[in-house]
């Protein structure tokens, strides 16, 4: 529920602060006096159409949303705030959010219908509804159902196994070969863990040798002739202990040095160089020599996996089979009991559909491909004709009597909804009817609406009437000697005469309105 709504510079609005409270909430006003701005100001908070205000807010209540990324928790406020400077901004709870994520947020907990919107009789959505009465009537109905799903899915993943089989089935001989080949080719190599490290110490050992050598050449006669730094030390009365330690360590590692390559010979060197290619080809292509030999086992229990392919086929048929009979008879149940609670669902949105002068509604049950809801498939018919060929105005009274119908199904508070020029072109006997239905809508949602017409603003728990003066538009909720001057200008134009102030007062009283 939308507690208020803040808007600041935009367009004939310099600023506006709201209050709503539940149920249905009008503007209205003369034309271009700008309640469309408005509502588009206030749906763009929603992440629909687009407004450049300079800042415009919301704070909704009771949403029983939870999302950590933006610091909402059940039963707490959500402040929602649109700025534009260079470029347009969101925020949930001082969060910065996409226009996209906002949309997706803010469908939890409001609707917006509009003539494109036909998401209601969407075959999931309509057998959801028919569900809802099937378990309101039949004890046994939720359980069917929960089984159902359950043995659906085990029957799908049955049926990917049994796919990935043929499949590999198909390229059995290819694959045993190629899994063979992989192994072979780490085998042979029979790499060591730390073996690689190893070696590749030895090699820059070894790119050493011919520079330590070159410098061993020129130190030589250095080496060969140390004995007479010695005496010139002794004759120096200088002990040469130190200058002989220091000779000879140098000596004993230049001779460990090349011992490490005495045993050697160049083939056996050239061996080492080639492994350390190959252990090093072996580590690019798996990350690291412990995850080839990881790779290594995972292939050897897929070769055993394909020598026991033909006994899993027969095994996962078997099942799939078994599968199929008992998803078959639970789909047929379900199929019965929706078909026993088609006039229910009928009756009920009929009841709706009378107040709204519609009439010949045929709700058809087809059978489609098994899917996670069923084999069923349900089609809404007015008139024997099917939505995509009824009238727009036909269809808005359609939907607006099956979201009626749900909500006398399915008892939940469902948030916020805005319409879409609802009652515009139509008669007042028409007008009437819309506003009768959108009344007990009005039981579950917080309504938004733009009225045209004195029999839905007559309705209205709050209305808020839109003018605008020297190019700008200002907002005001109207009391009750108020909201009889507004009808009344409804009926009768802008020359508000006694007849139509009688009649605003009839259609007031009529209702029995609560007035704030």
């Amino acid at each position: 529920m939308i507690l208020r709504f803040y808007l600041k510079n935009y367009l004939s609005f310099n600023e506006i602060d709201c209050e709503f409270k539940n149920g249905l909430i009008i503007f209205s006003g003369a034309s271009g006096a700008g309640k469309s701005i408005l509502m588009n100001s206030i749906l763009s908070l929603f992440g629909h159409g687009v407004s450049k205000a300079e800042v415009s807010e919301v704070l909704i209540e009771n949403t029983n949303i939870k999302d950590d990324a933006f610091m909402v928790c059940p039963n707490e406020d959500i402040i929602i705030k649109q700025t534009t400077s260079s470029k347009t901004r969101y925020l949930l709870n001082s969060q910065n959010i996409s226009k996209k994520d906002l949309s997706s947020f803010t469908q939890q907990f409001s609707r917006h219908l509009h003539l494109k919107d036909t998401s209601d009789f969407s075959n999931h959505k309509l057998l959801d509804l028919l569900d809802s009465i099937c378990a309101k009537n039949h004890n046994e109905y939720k359980a069917l159902q929960e089984n159902f799903k359950t043995t659906y899915k085990q029957l799908q993943e049955l049926q990917v196994q049994l796919n990935d089989i043929l499949t590999n089935e198909q390229n059995l001989d290819e694959l045993i070969e190629f899994t063979k080949f992989e192994i072979q080719k780490i085998e042979s190599l029979n790499p060591k863990i730390g073996e690689l490290n190893d070696l590749k110490d030895f090699k820059t050992k070894l790119s050493k040798k011919e520079k330590i050598n070159d410098l061993l050449l020129l130190a030589q006669p250095v080496l060969n002739n140390s004995h007479t730094i010695s005496q010139l030390l002794i004759a120096l009365d200088i002990n040469s202990a130190f200058f002989d330690d220091a000779i000879n360590t140098t000596i004993n590692h230049i001779e460990k040095f090349n011992d490490s390559f005495d045993d050697l010979c160049d083939n056996e060197i050239d061996n080492i160089l080639t492994r350390i290619e190959e252990l090093s080809k072996l580590e690019k292509k798996y990350g690291s020599l412990e995850d080839a030999l990881e790779y290594k086992d995972k292939k050897i229990k897929e070769l055993e996996k394909y020598d026991n392919i033909t006994f899993d086929k027969a095994i996962l048929e078997k099942n799939i089979k078994k599968a199929q009979i008992e998803i078959d008879t639970i789909s047929n149940t379900i199929t019965k009991l929706r078909k026993d609670n088609i006039p229910y669902l009928q009756q009920l949105v009929e009841k709706y559909l009378k107040l709204l002068f519609l009439n010949d509604l045929e709700i058809i049950l087809s059978n489609k491909p098994l899917d996670i809801t069923g084999c069923d498939n349900i089609e809404f018919l007015i008139n024997n004709t099917s939505l995509k060929d009824i009238s727009s105005g036909e269809f808005n009274r359609l939907r607006l009597a099956l979201l009626t119908a749900r909500t006398q199904v399915q008892m939940t508070n469902k948030g916020v909804l805005f319409l879409d020029e609802i009652d515009a072109n139509l008669s007042g006997k028409e007008s009437e009817s819309i506003a009768k239905v959108l009344k007990t809508l009005s039981e579950h949602y917080q309504i938004f609406a733009i009225s045209h017409q004195p029999q839905l603003s007559a309705t209205a728990n709050q209305h808020f009437l839109v003018s605008k003066t020297n190019n700008i538009s200002t907002i005001v909720e109207l009391n009750q000697n108020e909201r009889v001057d507004e009808i009344a200008r409804m009926i009768s134009g802008e020359n508000i005469t006694l007849e139509a102030r009688q009649f605003a007062n009839t259609l007031l009283q009529k209702d029995n309105l609560t007035y704030y």
